[in-house]
């Protein structure tokens, strides 16, 4: 596994993660790993992985690219391992912040691709309704940098299938990830927890519940029409109200995000000055926590629902850099008794999980994710490796990068390249790299198919969408005998 000493530069940082790359390469290693290297040293976009074996770096055909993805073997464990021993960036309180969303692979003409769902897209094909497309899911976690960037080290890639559920696959990814970066020393005790931050897909306080028992906190922001809960009264408080006793409450009164008589005053407030948005402020409330019921994602949950206390943060800024209107933003945390500084601390590293959709478009632009036809979904999750890969090899090289910039772009500062500026000289930084590929041998390709003779081994249409239904309601439960 990787060792990182002090004052190590990026080639030699580049050139160890290199090694261990091509030893996680198990079968078809030679093929796989002179592909990841087209795929940063091609002029321009990747359109197809067939123009990559034009490339001087592919030394092999196009047969050997296509086999190398539909039989090649990633050891995908142990490279999750070499990712989390690399250098992580930190926030600015020194904590590890990791960010996890879900980007879509669209596939929606590749009826002989199984496994497709239909995923949630935006305003495709110029239309602005939303639509479902059929394509594979793939959950992305990226450790986030501080500032204004479009950098992150990308740490995992699962592809949802149609018989997971999400928060479970998410949450076992995520704590995934936490015992790898303990494992290689990227997180020790006595450092602050590590901070996972969400988007409104995914039920914060539910993820806080599959992620106990590791150092993290979660940070997710919630919905506009929530209905969370104040904290239970004391017994002291509860006999002073109800002198004649009675069953003390298990949660407190409703605290509606859209009734602002319901907040109450906040328990820490923050007001800062900033370029982007103006003013910022910052409120919240402590111990806000919803109030579960044993349906739909708590169906199976036997014993007595747990109560999930958190931080309630409600940011409102002055304006937006694409000058539509701003809407408060709600946020919750898993800690609880937070300081105004805290607050600040949270809800900035929130904002900065939108850098990972800048990692998203130039791997889909640039390093073309998305491009190539695969039908196995194996192959693409090799694809998927191989471009995770290639884009940490930017990210540590970017320090050696020279700005190959076009007449008409502006001059980049010092440090502040971005991926596809550093990807233009990596084929000029490569001779001062290692390559462990090996040169390929003559062979000369096999006669395929006769002429003129039928395909009698036709490829299997698949149907789109879930294969498991999770009972809503303890009836429906019982009905179908779950």
């Amino acid at each position: 596994m990787l060792h990182h000493e002090a004052g190590r530069g990026p080639f030699a940082l580049a050139s160890h993660f290199r090694d261990d790359f091509f030893d996680c390469l198990t079968v078809r290693g030679d093929a796989l790993f002179e592909l990841a290297d087209a795929l940063l040293c091609k002029d321009g976009p990747v359109t197809a992985p067939v123009d990559l074996t034009l490339t001087a770096e592919h030394r092999r055909g196009h047969g050997a690219m296509y086999s190398a993805l539909n039989r090649g073997e990633i050891d995908v464990p142990r490279l999750r391992q070499v990712l989390a021993g690399l250098p992580q960036p930190r926030a600015a309180d020194g904590r590890l912040v990791l960010a996890v969303d879900v980007t879509h692979w669209l596939r929606p003409d590749a009826s002989t691709s199984p496994e497709r769902l239909f995923c949630h897209v935006y305003g495709r094909s110029g239309r602005s309704s939303d639509q479902f497309v059929p394509g594979w899911p793939y959950s992305f976690v990226a450790a986030l940098e501080t500032g204004r960037t479009s950098w992150c080290q990308l740490l995992d890639a699962v592809r949802l299938g149609p018989a997971d559920d999400v928060a479970e696959v998410t949450a076992a990814q995520v704590r995934r990830i936490v015992e790898d970066l303990i494992g290689m020393g990227r997180w020790k005790t006595g450092d602050r927890e590590v901070l996972v931050v969400f988007d409104a897909g995914y039920d914060a306080p539910r993820m806080a519940h599959l992620l106990a028992g590791l150092p993290v906190e979660v940070l997710g922001r919630m919905r506009a029409d929530r209905v969370m809960r104040r904290p239970a009264p004391s017994r002291e408080e509860f006999h002073l109200a109800h002198p004649y006793g009675g069953r003390p409450p298990k949660h407190g009164g409703e605290f509606r995000f859209a009734k602002p008589e319901t907040w109450g005053d906040p328990d820490a407030a923050t007001v800062q000055v900033t370029d982007r948005y103006g003013t910022a402020r910052a409120m919240a409330w402590n111990r806000i926590h919803p109030r579960l019921t044993t349906r739909s994602a708590w169906i199976d949950h036997t014993a007595e629902l747990p109560v999930i206390e958190g931080t309630q943060i409600r940011l409102q800024v002055d304006r937006l850099p694409g000058g539509n209107d701003p809407l408060p933003v709600w946020l919750w945390s898993s800690a609880t008794g937070l300081a105004g500084d805290d607050i600040d601390i949270r809800w900035q590293a929130f904002l900065r999980r939108f850098d990972l959709e800048h990692t998203f478009r130039m791997i889909k632009q640039t390093l073309g994710w998305t491009r190539p036809k695969l039908r196995a979904p194996a192959a693409a999750d090799r694809w998927t490796w191989l471009v995770i890969a290639a884009h940490t090899q930017l990210r540590l090289l970017r320090e050696a990068a020279g700005d190959l910039r076009h007449p008409w772009e502006r001059p980049a500062q010092p440090g502040r390249l971005t991926p596809a500026r550093v990807r233009r000289g990596f084929r000029n930084l490569r001779p001062h790299l290692t390559c462990p590929a090996r040169a390929p041998k003559p062979s000369r390709p096999g006669p395929g198919r006769p002429p003129g003779s039928k395909n009698r081994h036709p490829a299997t249409h698949h149907n789109v969408g879930k294969t498991a239904k999770r009972p809503e309601s303890i009836k429906e439960r019982s009905r179908t005998g779950g």
